[in-house]
């Protein structure tokens, strides 16, 4: 049987979210098929092995949930002749055939972890270190996205030494006043909706950067699209992909906050699938796997669009590489809605990894002219 390690955990604001995923997933995956290994990344960074599978203590409780104490102290080594986990103290190695890091956030999904898995020849689940980062930059792939002709909410950009040195006249002449109210401030490198608020004036809008300059050191600002319905595609494969049918969040909330997400039962209803025009959703779907392959991405990625109510214009928010994978979550959800399961859905993944592993490996690292 194949060797499968769940990673979960990390440095991020989003720890908690992914130790939901984890559970789900480690619930979901085929132990017919699959021998199934759990480790985390604690908040201060140590690797820590749980042998028993038992790794979460209130794992119930969205708002209290956490790594169980204790666990193995391990290191993933950068090293691809000694792949696998390492216990620190006793040196007892754990092979690894397929990484699932269900992380969100930075030090996880933003390329610097998937880095330490191709260090390590270690075929994992997701998009590659270049996608990973070019995906969580909110700057960088609006940029990418413009290139090649997607449709971007309008945006600005600021970085902390503009914000610290000139505060709101670091914005250039009208270009706050062009944008319109309300707008929408984002930390460039963060998911699951940590650091984001809505500004409806100047002083709300100052408030709101200086929180998200707390989690990133540049910050974008974007157009509130009024009453923007939030359609989510899922696209699954590497260079040959493919989109489930759309699905529709509706927030209870003014928008899909954190606690909507995650803390609030109620916080927002899901509807699969969305309530579309067969033309509209055909064109979502064409753009979501256009967007997937603009930043390079493979695996699998939750492409969130905004549609304006009033104009029907679409615009691509962001594409996610490690989208959540709770039991609410909208990325297993659109699968099973077309027809694919949670747990056929986690085979394909590592199916998918094992591909990419395969092509890469293939590939020469000696240079002879």
């Amino acid at each position: 049987m194949k060797s499968i390690l769940v990673l979960c955990g990390g440095r991020s604001g989003e720890h908690e979210v992914s130790l939901q995923s984890a559970r789900s997933v480690v619930t979901n995956l085929d132990r017919a098929r699959y021998t199934i290994t759990v480790a985390a990344i604690r908040k201060d960074g140590r690797f820590v092995l749980y042998p028993s599978g038992e790794f979460l203590v209130d794992a119930d409780d969205p708002s209290a949930i956490a790594l169980a104490p204790g666990g193995i102290d391990v290191a993933l080594l950068p090293d691809p002749t000694r792949r696998g986990l390492l216990e620190l103290e006793s040196g007892e190695r754990h092979a690894v055939d397929v990484v699932i890091p269900v992380m969100h956030g930075t030090y996880a999904e933003d390329g610097t972890l998937q880095g330490l898995f191709e260090m390590a020849s270690m075929p994992y689940v997701g998009a590659g270190v270049c996608a990973s980062a070019l995906a969580m930059d909110k700057i960088l792939s609006k940029q990418i996205f413009e290139r090649v002709g997607l449709p971007v909410v309008p945006y600005l950009a600021l970085g902390q030494h503009q914000w610290a040195e000139k505060r709101l006249s670091a914005f250039d002449g009208s270009a706050l006043e062009a944008l319109g109210w309300p707008l929408f401030v984002k930390p460039s490198n963060l998911g699951s909706s940590v650091g984001i608020a809505c500004a409806d004036d100047r002083d709300e809008l100052e408030a709101a950067i200086d929180d998200a300059f707390r989690y990133d050191t540049r910050v974008v600002v974007e157009r509130g699209i009024d009453r923007a319905r939030e359609i989510e595609g899922a696209v699954l494969g590497n260079e040959r992909v493919e989109c489930s049918v759309l699905g529709e969040i509706v927030p209870r909330h003014r928008f899909y906050s954190y606690e909507a997400k995650y803390i609030d039962p109620d916080g927002a209803e899901l509807r699969i699938p969305a309530s579309l025009d067969t033309a509209t959703s055909e064109r979502i779907r064409a753009l979501a796997c256009r967007a997937f392959l603009a930043v390079g991405c493979s695996g699998l990625a939750r492409v969130d669009f905004l549609l304006d109510r009033h104009s029907g214009e679409v615009f691509l928010n962001e594409v996610n590489t490690m989208p959540g994978f709770t039991r609410i979550s909208m990325y297993p959800k659109l699968w099973e809605a077309s027809g694919l399961g949670y747990s056929p859905l986690l085979d394909r993944l590592i199916a998918l990894a094992e591909e990419r592993y395969r092509a890469r490996a293939a590939l020469t690292t000696d240079f002879h002219a």
